[in-house]
This record gives C-alpha cells, sequence and structure tokens, in this order.
C-alpha cells in the first residue's frame, strides 16, 4: 500500500497533522489507567497498542537519516515500562526528525523505499486510526479532529480494495453512505463505531 504522493504544498500541511495526530493519541494516553484492558485490535491490550504506535515513532528518526530497516532496527532500544513517559519521549523525537528532513528525499521501508512525504502520511495516519482504538479502549472521546479524519481518509479511501489483501486491516465494515466520515474511515479498516463496547 503506497500513499498518493504529496505535492510540495502539502507537507507544511502533514507536517501540522503530524503533530495534530500525536496530540489525539497523547490525550488518550494520558487516560489509560488499566495497561491490561482489551482494545479493538483484538490481538492487543492497550500496553501492546501504545507500545506498537511508541516503536513505530522509534524508527522515524533513523529511517529519516537515511538508515536502512537493518540499521535502524540495531539501534532500537527496548522500551521501557512508564509508557506514558515513553511516549512523550519519542513522540517529540518523531515531531523533530519531521520537521528537519527533506520532503523529496527517500526512506528505506522494510517493503519498499518511498519520498519522505509518503512515509509522513503513513505514519500520520496510522497514529490517527489507532488513536481511536485507544480512545474506545479507554472510554475517552472518540470523536477525533475533523480536518485530521478527513486527510487520512484521502490516503485510505483510494486503496479501499488494498487495505483488507495487505493483511493489516480486518475485512471493510459496511456503513451507510451518509455515515460521518470518520465512521466511514474506520469501517475501511474494520472497525465499527457502532458497535457496542464491554464496560
Amino acid at each position: 500500500m503506497t500513499p498518493r504522493p504529496l505535492l510540495a504544498d502539502d507537507t507544511a500541511t502533514w507536517l501540522r497533522l503530524q503533530e495534530r495526530a500525536h496530540r489525539e493519541f497523547a490525550v488518550r494516553v494520558a487516560a489509560v489507567t488499566d495497561w491490561d484492558a482489551p482494545t479493538p485490535d483484538t490481538e492487543w491490550r492497550i500496553r501492546d497498542l501504545v507500545s506498537h504506535v511508541i516503536e513505530e515513532q522509534q524508527w522515524v528518526p533513523w529511517l529519516l537519516s537515511g538508515l536502512s530497516t537493518r540499521q535502524a532496527k540495531s539501534r532500537l532500544r527496548p522500551i521501557e515500562a512508564d509508557l506514558h513517559h515513553e511516549w512523550h519521549r519519542y513522540s517529540l523525537a518523531a515531531t523533530t526528525a519531521w520537521h528537519d528532513a527533506d520532503p523529496d528525499s527517500l526512506v528505506n521501508l522494510a517493503s519498499d523505499t518511498v519520498p519522505v512525504a509518503e512515509y509522513l502520511k503513513e505514519q500520520v495516519s496510522d497514529v490517527t486510526i489507532h488513536s481511536w482504538d485507544l480512545a474506545r479502549a479507554v472510554g475517552a472521546e472518540e470523536r477525533l479532529d475533523e480536518e485530521l479524519i478527513a486527510a487520512v481518509w484521502t490516503v485510505f479511501e483510494p486503496q479501499r480494495d488494498a487495505l483488507e489483501a495487505s493483511g493489516l486491516f480486518a475485512s471493510p465494515v459496511p456503513v451507510p453512505e451518509d455515515a460521518p466520515l470518520q465512521s466511514r474511515l474506520l469501517a475501511l479498516t474494520g472497525r465499527d463505531d457502532r458497535a457496542a463496547w464491554p464496560a
């Protein structure tokens, strides 16, 4: 799955959206009281979900510096027990790296080599979707920033047929065409915000 390339004048917008996605996630991390509670990602507890998003941020500075995934992996440090602290630590490092990066340079990912701008869109989308997962898991506000949702929709909707085939997402959930955009975005990734969640 390759996000559509960014136009040069979109870079500032997506850098701003990256910060906004991280704020959305941070608010939900702050609300965690039970790290072993379930999440909409059925194989993950909250600890697993938050650790996953933190680990994705650990990669960002190394990959943006031009390292291969093999080289970057050798530099990753084990995530420490205080996930509140670890989130803020690696979120700041990733955000700083995004602002320092050349949007026209290339990033070596595990499956492809892509422009920095495409990697940025992928990362914003990942954090946004997991912000909803975490919100639902902790019983926090599930409504996310509308501009952020609209931007991530432009990444995922053109890949509608490829999302399930990638193995990274469950089968799309049928929702009415007039459903809120956030509901339609989540449905593309196999999530149903209409479903009841265990109390």
